[in-house]
Formats: structure tokens, C-alpha cells, sequence
């Protein structure tokens, strides 16, 4: 028996919950849409949509469940929120950063930030970063997080090459 994620974050769109949804599907493996709702005439004087277009859709991205939700204009994305992507190799960083970067905004945020093209904003992290900022030699670790700091798109070498001086 499939149980119920606990906690699924629900992501507010404006009409294009299931192109994102689609979108986010096609780069993340073991990934898939899952029950998409339309909404009715019920409530129309409320929620102004047009009946049968999408209400929510269900996906999951590498076993993780979202839900998209059509809810209109009134809020929009911010870097307040964000989803983090581990990373084990440069090419997988390559790989999600060119993916989740395409149609979206041409500058790119700092230290592995990026926003696609919905708005969303996601964080393409290595995971020999974490390690070496975590490390317990604070001059290391600084001149990882120097860095870093002047990175865009992260670079595994280069961050390689601060940890080691």
C-alpha cells in the first residue's frame, strides 16, 4: 500500500501549473504527473476560472510529491523559497543548471541560484561543497565560502582548489 507524503509542498502558478508540471517531469528522473483536478461551475463566482481548465496537478520529482495549483494572478514566486539540488559530480550540476535555467531569466543568481522559467527559484548544490564548508579547519572552510561567493553556477574544481589553497 503507497502511503501519503507527509508534508508536500504546493506551488502557486497562474494558469500554467501543468506546464510546469510537465516541464520539471521531463528533467527529474523517476518522475511523473499524477491526478490533475479541473475546476467545475461550482465557486465560479469565487475563483473566476474557467470550468474544466486545471485546478491542481500532482507530480513527483525523483519521489518527491508536489502540488500545482492554478490559483491566479494575486502571488508570484520569490527567492524566499527555494528547492536544493545535490549534486554529486560537475556534470550533474551542469545538467540541472542548464535544464531548470532554460526559458527563464539569462542572469543567473549567486552561489548555485537560479530561477527558471515559472519563477521558481532552485539551488544547484554539490555535495563535496556542503562537506568542505562544513570542514573543521576555519581557514579551509573560508576560503571555500570566499569562493563560492563569487560563483554563479557552481564549479567543483575551482571550489576544489580554494579548500586546498
Amino acid at each position: 500500500m503507497h502511503s501519503v507524503q507527509k508534508i508536500t509542498p504546493c506551488l502557486w502558478f497562474n494558469g500554467n501549473a501543468e506546464a510546469a508540471a510537465r516541464f520539471y517531469t521531463g528533467i527529474f528522473p523517476n518522475s511523473k504527473i499524477g491526478q490533475i483536478l479541473r475546476y467545475g461551475e461550482e465557486g465560479r463566482e469565487i475563483h473566476g476560472q474557467a470550468p474544466g481548465s486545471v485546478l491542481t496537478v500532482a507530480f513527483e520529482l525523483d519521489g518527491q510529491t508536489f502540488t500545482g495549483l492554478n490559483g491566479g494572478p494575486q502571488f508570484q514566486f520569490s527567492e524566499a523559497i527555494s528547492f536544493q539540488v545535490n549534486c554529486e559530480t560537475q556534470d550533474e550540476v551542469d545538467h540541472y543548471w542548464q535544464l531548470l535555467s532554460e526559458g527563464g531569466p539569462k542572469e543567473a543568481q549567486q552561489c548555485g541560484w537560479l530561477k527558471d522559467q515559472f519563477g521558481v527559484s532552485w539551488q544547484i548544490v554539490p555535495t563535496l561543497m556542503i562537506k568542505l564548508l562544513t570542514d573543521p579547519d576555519p581557514a579551509k572552510a573560508g576560503r571555500v565560502m570566499q569562493a563560492m561567493m563569487g560563483m554563479k553556477k557552481i564549479d567543483i574544481d575551482a571550489i576544489k582548489r580554494a579548500y586546498a589553497g
